[in-house]
């Protein structure tokens, strides 16, 4: 489209691709396993243990800052784990069977039907992107796939959710929502300034985990977020409080699709690689 999008509501959803869009089976974390592996690092050492533990703590975040997180002293014990697992993940997941969650399909299908350009963003390689993507048949369904290396950085940072209102051109940040099931995804929503933080709790985060980290709403699976959005809506709020003689806000804390939490006033984000730094070997 050429022009930008008009300021009426969410015109922007960017949601996550593993755990948010397709089954999270535990390929990343046992991909993360066997590139620490290559770095004498095996299961069954406390020392396995305690980086998978970590391993956990940083999904959502791109596989360079979270292999530099467990090797915070060794770059090259960091670029090396790296490599490994730019090569295990895709093998992976060409073996594996990709799942589309229930109802996902369909949700990105109603979001475009009311108006709505929806973005998937991921810190992981554009390679892994476009494979999930074609495996699990969503392309017809999304408007614009984004990557780790389409922004200088990735997950928490919010450079991708904001290189896609670029891309899609929305003139507002507040005009956009972000639907991901990490804390890292939740980061980024609330440093972008989206005004809708969504939480799925088919991730790999707990709800209280995406609650610290800046959700606004919690939500089983993305099946729920175009009803939430509905209700969220200023025309459909406005429309409800004339019938009914009560406030948006009202309509909203009364219950509904997603739960509203509150959110921390600021989040730190960690020093994080460059673009060029990160796709070392790609």
């Amino acid at each position: 489209m050429d022009n930008a999008t008009d300021s009426t509501g969410i015109s922007l959803v960017c949601c996550g691709l593993i755990g948010t869009l397709v089954a999270d089976d535990g390929l990343i974390e046992r991909s993360f396993a066997e590139a620490i592996a290559t770095q004498g690092v095996v299961a069954g050492t406390s020392a396995f243990a305690r980086r998978m533990s970590q391993v956990h703590r940083a999904r959502g975040m791109p596989p360079g800052d979270v292999l530099r997180v467990l090797f915070p002293d060794n770059e090259a014990r960091a670029q090396a784990a790296e490599l490994a697992f730019d090569r295990a993940l895709p093998d992976a997941l060409s073996r594996a069977d990709i799942r589309t969650l229930p109802g996902a399909a369909e949700a990105l299908d109603d979001l475009r039907g009311a108006g709505r350009r929806v973005c998937v963003l991921t810190s992981l390689p554009r390679r892994v992107l476009n494979q999930v993507l074609g495996a699990a048949n969503l392309r017809r369904h999304v408007d614009l796939a984004l990557s780790t290396e389409d922004a200088p950085r990735g997950f928490p940072a919010p450079d991708l959710a904001l290189a896609a209102m670029l891309q899609a051109g929305v003139t507002a940040v507040q005009d956009m929502a972000l639907v991901h099931g990490t804390g890292a995804g939740m980061e980024c929503g609330r440093r972008s300034g989206a005004s809708v933080v969504v939480g799925v709790l088919t991730g790999a985060h707990s709800a209280a985990r995406l609650r610290a980290a800046g959700a606004t709403h919690i939500v089983s699976s993305i099946a729920e977020v175009p009803a939430l959005l509905e209700k969220l809506d200023p025309s459909a709020e406005r429309a409800l409080g004339t019938e009914n003689g009560t406030s948006a806000g009202d309509s909203i804390a009364a219950g509904g699709a997603g739960t509203a939490v509150g959110v921390p006033a600021t989040i730190d984000v960690p020093p994080q690689a460059t673009a060029e730094r990160r796709r070392l070997g790609r």
